[in-house]
């Protein structure tokens, strides 16, 4: 299942900026690129920092032009075929983490096995 394409542009919060030394370099905007399947339902989401000390990481949630920040418990699922855990939030609205691709990786994958195989994934995700 490919990855959602939804991308949005969080601005810096206006105490940041006013934060910032006078003269010196402001903070930017970054990208939010969202980490759920494609065709999911309701906000767009992408994880931004984990908080390791209670299991949890800040997300961002977007919809349009509104983004909103929560600390969310991460998905205790794992995945049947192996160890790997679901990096997604509780209560996500599509498939678990393992299960979606990231169509950019892949490709870069697929470049690297043809010239250089040691470095790419092998299929079963070693």
């Amino acid at each position: 299942m490919n990855r959602c394409t939804a991308v949005a542009l969080l601005p810096p919060p206006e105490f940041l900026i006013r934060l910032a030394a006078p003269g010196g370099s402001l903070p930017e905007a970054g990208y939010l690129f969202c980490e759920l399947a494609a065709g999911h339902e309701g906000d767009h989401t992408t994880a931004l920092w984990d908080d390791d000390a209670n299991h949890t990481a800040v997300w961002a949630r977007w919809s349009g032009d509104l983004a909103v920040l929560a600390e969310l418990a991460y998905c205790g699922a794992i995945d049947p075929r192996g160890e790997d855990a679901c990096g997604l939030f509780v209560g996500h609205p599509s498939a678990h983490g393992w299960d979606i691709v990231d169509p950019t990786l892949a490709a870069v994958d697929a470049v690297l096995a043809q010239g250089r195989p040691h470095l790419a994934r092998r299929r079963d995700g070693v």
